[in-house]
């Protein structure tokens, strides 16, 4: 029982998994502004060359 107690005090893999999932969330975060901010930009140039057309 004490060899469990010890070896699972010192087992980091799910501390790792944290980690990697938070790195994953921030990557995702950076994506969806980065596409959010091009999709504005490219509706209002798309918007400005409708308008010129017509």
């Amino acid at each position: 029982m004490r060899h469990f107690l010890k070896s699972f005090a010192s087992n980091e893999s799910g501390a790792t998994a944290i980690e990697y999932g938070l790195i994953a969330a921030g990557i995702a975060v950076a994506i969806a502004t980065v596409v959010l901010t091009v999709g504005s930009n490219l509706t209002a140039k798309f918007n400005t060359i409708s308008t010129a057309l017509q």
